[in-house]
This record gives C-alpha cells, structure tokens and sequence, in this order.
C-alpha cells in the first residue's frame, strides 16, 4: 500500500534514518515502527550493541551499570520509569507510592561514613551541617533563573562567593574550620559529578535552574538498565537496526539518486564509514554531543548553519567514570550504603594545583556500595572532570594499587587487602561518545540547547525536516538524563508524524 502523507513525495512512505542506537534513536524508532506511514525505517548504530550510554555488564558474578545508574526521579511523569514499569523491570519498593512522592530537590543522600586523607572518620553531624549549607546554596541558584543579569556567570563563583561569607562568621577552632572547607570541597567534586563537568566554575549560573528534578527516590534496575533498551530494540520489526555501522558523512538539501529507486530523488544521502551511501527523506540524528563537537567538520555537508554549530561548540559536556573495585570481604558496615572520601588541606575557596599524575585521585568523590551479589562485594567509585580523563589513561593495575592505597589511607588500616579485581568507565575514550553527558556551560544558555534541537533545512521550505535532532543534550530541562533522551526521541518521531500522518491519531506508548 502507497503512503500519500507529507508532500506526497515518497511512493512507498518515505525512508527514514536514526543514527545512533541509544535510548533516543530506539525511543524515536519505536515510535514510527507503530505506524504504517513509517514501513521504510532503519537504525544505524556504530558499535557492536544497542544502548548507548546505557550500557549494564556481567561482572562480578551479578551485573554493573558501567553507564547509566539510576532513574532520577522514577515517577508516573518520568517516561522511562513509566517504559520500565510496563515491561516488568521494577521492583514493588520501586514501584511503591511511597517511593514515587519523595522530593530529593536532586540533591545525592547524605553519606553513611566520611573518611578523611588522614585516616579519621568525620562526625555526621559536621558532614550534615555542611551539607545543609552546600545544597542551601544550590537551591538558591535557582533564583537567578529569571533574573536580567547574574552577580557571576558560575555556579561555582556563586558558590564560593557566598561560603566565603558563612565562612567569615564561623567561631570553632582553626582545625575544625579547614575540615569543614574539605567537607565542602567534597561535595563540590560530588555536584561536578552530578554536573558532568571538570568544575562548577565551568557551568552557567543563570540557566542551572532551569533543570527539573522529578519527585521520587531515586532507584536502579535488579537486573541492569540495560533490559530496558534491549525490551526496546526486541519490539522493533527485525533487522531494524544495522549494528557496526557507523556513519561518516549526513549529506543533506541535496537531489540524491540511488540504483535501488529509479526515478526516485532523495533530499538526504548517509555516507557510512565503510563506504555506503543510504538515501533517505529523513535523517534523525541521536549521536553524543561529545562525538558532535569531535567531528562537527566533517559530520554534515554542507556544514551546519552557523548557530547551531556555535551551539554545538558552546554547550557543556564533560566526563564522570565509575570505577568497581571488587573485595572478597567487605570492610565497611552492612547497612552502609555511600563512603565519602575527603581530602584534608582542600578547600573550595582555593584552586587547587593541577597535578593529574600525582593526585588525580583527589578529585574522587568516595564509594556507592552496591547491593552485593551473594557472598561479592562491590564498590562503584565516582570521579568527574579532567582527573577522570586522566583516570582513562591509566592502566587496570595503576588504578588497583593507587586506590587500594587511598582505601588503606583513609581507612586508617595499612593492612587492608587490595581489592580482588577492578573495571571501570572509559566515557571520554569512547570514540563515539567522547564523555559522559552536557550541562549548560557558561557562554551558552537554554536557548542553546533548543537551538541544538531544531530540525534542518531551517528556512521552513518545502524540503523540511530532512535532518532532525535528538539526544539528551536537545532537551532543555532534563538534559544529561535517560529521560530526556527519551522524551527527545519521542518529539522528533512525533514532528514527522505530524508531517506524514496528520490526519491519523498519532499512536501513545501504552503506559
């Protein structure tokens, strides 16, 4: 059966191309492979698996998030916690409304034990005071949301800006007020985690507010994130995605010919890496925005229109790995759940000096201690920024000794055994990722990140929507998440339903 929808120029319904099979190409795949406008539909994903930054590993004897962690606000307006649901992936306590109405504000639990450089364990209630303080203050970034100007362009210089003020009016001893700017500064490489960025200095003051925080606790798959895309990909029609395939070169506002479609002419022509050329109408565009800036020159021809490629360039996006150590006994208590490591003699207030081969460990916030897997015990380290990249550099055994070190250190135990085995993230090396995900850096505001998701040709002629844009990094207030990929990938399928099917009711996940 012929499609007469759009234009009316594609005998057959047109053919459309996602690249880049994460959550947004499968979410926008999965959207139109619902629908008989869209019969001519293929996912060309460079690697050997689809996924993404999700991505869930056999490891240990149980399964590691080696990307993704957790849903970050897992409630009935989160898509994916609404996907995961329906697919059967939750828990009841995940699923619970009790769990579904907690308000975290986004701000990361309270650590259960806090160590320091020297081996001491610090009083909770000093870590809770700072605490309070350091998201205090983060929550209150949020009134510059819709200010005309900002009294510093960073989150981090407003940061420092007003700690220096508390610091100013603190009475204990000077022992206790350097432990107190330590405890700050680990929750500053906490936040830059959280951020996706080497420093708070890095990220724009004015637009931090505009990210939204869902309500709920915070959860994680039992049996890996990864489910999820693989309960996406197994409900496309087979052979949909085209894995090892990746792209070289999205030609575009072309007149393209192709052997295989005589007579026929095609606005859009995919040059993969190994030679072939795929016409299409349509070309949704889902790749990192690390690999976007990496290959901006050559990715698009022609090039993209000025703006877009200065927003490219102006976004934020940075690097945070985990790194799983694995011990055959655990030195912590069992209802421990987060380790903070705090660094005596750092203070936010202070640059610290760069000495990545020496002390990129300092930039590590401490350990989420995963729910063990029968008699394995498991840590997951996190660390963001420049030290993480470094961090990439390093060899499996350089990265064993130097933590097993840090853990002997802080522990105050010089005995403790080395962990048994190590992996870890490699976000920034990965050749089509090039970091974990954006955050609206200071130059660039929210309008940037819309700009980033405005589909090509832009002059609204007849040849529209030859080249569409999602990904997390396209979404305005949940960006650097899986649910604003998501949704991202749902509002590009959604804009060429509206072009090829408008008279038909466009089809809603069952959720």
């Amino acid at each position: 059966m012929e499609s007469t929808g759009g234009d009316g120029k594609a005998p057959g319904g047109p053919r459309v191309l996602v690249v880049g099979g994460g959550i947004a190409g499968l979410g926008a795949a999965q959207r139109l492979c619902c629908h008989s406008a869209f019969p001519h539909l293929r996912v060309l994903e460079a690697t050997a698996r689809a996924g993404g930054r999700i991505r869930s590993e056999c490891s240990f004897g149980g399964v590691v998030e080696v990307g993704a962690h957790w849903i970050h606000g897992p409630s009935r307006g989160n898509p994916v916690f609404r996907l995961a649901a329906e697919y059967g992936l939750l828990g009841e306590k995940e699923l619970s409304e009790e769990n579904q109405l907690v308000e975290t504000g986004g701000h990361v639990g309270l650590p259960s034990v806090t160590y320091t450089s020297s081996g001491v364990r610090v009083s909770l209630q000093l870590v809770a005071e700072m605490a309070t303080l350091f998201y205090g203050l983060i929550d209150q970034t949020r009134e510059f949301l819709q200010a005309a100007e900002t009294p510093v362009p960073s989150v981090g210089e407003y940061l420092r800006k007003e700690i220096s003020q508390h610091v100013a009016g603190w009475r204990e001893d000077e022992e206790t007020k350097k432990l107190k700017l330590a405890v700050l500064n680990a929750f500053f490489n906490l936040e830059c985690c959280v951020s996706g960025t080497h420093s708070m200095d890095l990220v724009a003051l004015a637009p931090f507010g505009e990210y939204t925080v869902l309500p709920g606790l915070d959860c994680t798959f039992s049996k890996g994130y990864q489910g999820l895309t693989n309960c996406m990909m197994a409900s496309l029609p087979e052979n949909t995605v085209v894995f090892e395939k990746p792209v070289k070169t999205i030609h575009w506002n072309g007149a393209f010919q192709e052997a295989a479609f005589p007579g026929e002419t095609f606005p859009v022509s995919v040059e993969c890496e190994d030679g072939d050329r795929l016409p299409a109408h349509h070309v949704i565009v889902t790749v990192p925005l690390g690999f976007l800036k990496e290959h901006l020159d050559t990715f698009f021809d022609p090039p993209l229109p000025a703006e877009k490629a200065e927003a490219i360039r102006k976004i934020g996006f940075g690097t945070n790995n985990k790194i799983f150590l694995e011990f055959e006994e655990p030195f912590w208590e069992p209802d421990c759940q987060l380790i903070q490591v705090v660094w005596e003699d750092t203070s936010p207030l202070e640059d610290p000096a760069p000495a990545l081969r020496d002390a990129w460990f300092r930039k590590l916030i401490g350990f989420v201690v995963l729910p063990a897997f029968g008699s394995v015990h498991v840590l997951c380290g996190f660390i963001a920024g420049l030290e993480s990249e470094f961090m990439e550099t390093l060899s499996d055994e350089e990265v064993l000794l130097c933590l097993t070190q840090v853990l002997q250190r802080v522990t105050g135990n010089p005995q403790l055994p080395a962990p048994k085995s190590v992996l870890r993230s490699r976000w920034h090396s990965a050749p089509y990722t090039r970091g974990s995900y954006s955050y609206v850096a200071v130059g660039s505001t929210g309008d940037d990140l819309d700009l980033l998701a405005q589909p090509l040709p832009a002059d609204g002629t007849d040849d529209q929507l030859q080249i569409l844009f999602a990904g997390e990094a396209t979404h305005r207030t949940f960006y650097s998440t899986t649910h604003g990929a998501l949704l991202s990938g749902w509002r590009e399928a959604d804009r060429l339903l509206g072009l090829w099917a408008p008279q038909v009711q466009q089809p809603q996940p069952r959720l």
